[in-house]
């Protein structure tokens, strides 16, 4: 491939690559590269935000270059503070490696397994001696890791650092060294961490890595960062129905972002869309986006069915586009309790009528009782004729 065309493949969506030229040179050589990506595990379900980086990397592998994920099982003990106002609980080792189980079974879905290697920083780290460690941190200063935002902030605010957090980004730089990377991934909230690496690499008389930095998904809201937590998020295990549906509530300013950076669609590809865009109907290009992310995680069947179904119960039954959209835990989940509680039933007994003469659907299903709830996913629940409400359910 065409050494410019490559390098649009690698740049789309990206927020800075850093060292571009330096990477354009090793791309040139036509050496096979190390393309790195840490993995702290604390949260191991993945959504449509964490797949940004790791569809980056199926770029990189697709190119022919490897790809290296670096398990955090060392230093996922000492906790990443970053963003954050104080230190971050310290998770065990067993919690470490039960996380990283589940996070490496997910990415396979996106990565192909033959070609990614996978590490455990503990294999090198834990070899460290005192004396290596203290040459490591001669490679850096407290003024240079006070640069890092959240130490800035926390060290003006007389919050405590601990020393032990200092040592973080330079463990993840070493991991970078141990491995001879010769480029890193992630978000630009690991910019300062990322280019620690760099440094080290540079401290060491290796040549430094390039440093690709990737933007943080916006989530459904249009405004917040992807989150579970945030109730803004498309899950990579969700059912297809709800899949397909929550896409659909993507804000039209979204849709070009999202075919960008959780999409493989080509640089052209997206510029056809943006020019369709022009003169189309957005909703018809989500509707695609929609399809494609499905089709992405189920299979095309799947995903052909998910359109039909909310063409069908969306379209068809004139659904309003500013549906009230509240999440809630399953645990003793009572729909009739939520309905009444958002002022769609005045009563319990009107919910019961209600059912009784089938007043009530469940994404386009009548339903009788609460036994007929689907087992798992969103609800988009209709009262009467015209109440609607959608209902997402975050397990505890």
């Amino acid at each position: 491939m065409d050494i410019e065309k490559t390098m649009d493949i690698v740049r789309k969506g990206t927020v800075e690559i850093i060292g571009e030229e330096e990477l354009k040179e090793k791309m040139l050589s036509g050496r096979v590269l190390k393309i790195k990506l840490g993995l702290d595990p604390s949260a191991p379900d993945i959504h449509l935000g964490h797949t940004v980086v790791l569809r980056k990397l199926k770029a990189f592998q697709d190119l022919g270059h490897e790809v290296h994920i670096i398990i955090g099982d060392f230093t996922g003990m000492i906790g990443d503070p970053t963003g954050k106002s104080a230190s971050r609980v310290q998770l065990t080792r067993e919690q470490v490696i039960e996380n990283a189980k589940t996070y490496t079974s997910q990415i396979f879905e996106i990565l192909d397994e033959e070609k990614t290697m996978v590490h455990f920083n503990s294999s090198w780290l834990r070899k460290l001696t005192l004396q290596n460690i203290l040459e490591l941190t001669k490679t850096t200063t407290v003024a240079r890791m006070l640069e890092r935002e959240d130490f800035r902030k926390r060290y003006e605010s007389h919050t405590p650092i601990g020393i032990h957090e200092f040592l973080y980004p330079l463990m993840q730089a070493y991991d970078s060294l141990a491995i001879e990377a010769d480029v890193e991934l992630g978000g630009t909230d690991q910019t300062f961490n990322l280019l620690m690496g760099r440094t080290v690499q540079k401290a060491e008389d290796v040549s430094p890595q390039t440093v690709i930095l990737l933007p943080l998904l916006e989530g459904l809201d249009g405004v917040q960062k992807m989150s579970k937590s945030l109730g803004n998020y498309v899950g990579i295990h969700e059912d297809p129905d709800t899949m397909f549906s929550k896409v659909m509530t993507l804000p039209d300013d979204l849709i070009l972002r999202y075919f960008t950076l959780v999409t493989d669609r080509l640089p052209e590809e997206i510029l056809a869309l943006e020019k369709r865009l022009e003169t189309e109907n957005p909703r018809d290009i989500k509707m695609l986006l929609a399809e494609e992310i499905t089709a992405m995680y189920h299979d095309t069947e799947k995903a052909e069915a998910a359109r039909e179904k909310f063409i069908r119960v969306f379209t068809k039954e004139e659904i309003p586009e500013d549906v009230k959209e509240i999440s809630i835990s399953e645990d003793g989940f009572s729909l009739g309790h939520v309905l009444k509680e958002e002022g769609l039933v005045a009563s319990f007994n009107e919910y019961r009528r209600l059912l009784s003469q089938n007043g009530i659907s469940i994404n386009g299903d009548k339903i009788s009782s609460e036994e007929s709830l689907p087992a798992s996913g969103s609800l988009l629940v209709k009262v009467g004729k015209r109440k609607f409400i959608r209902i997402h359910r975050e397990a505890q």
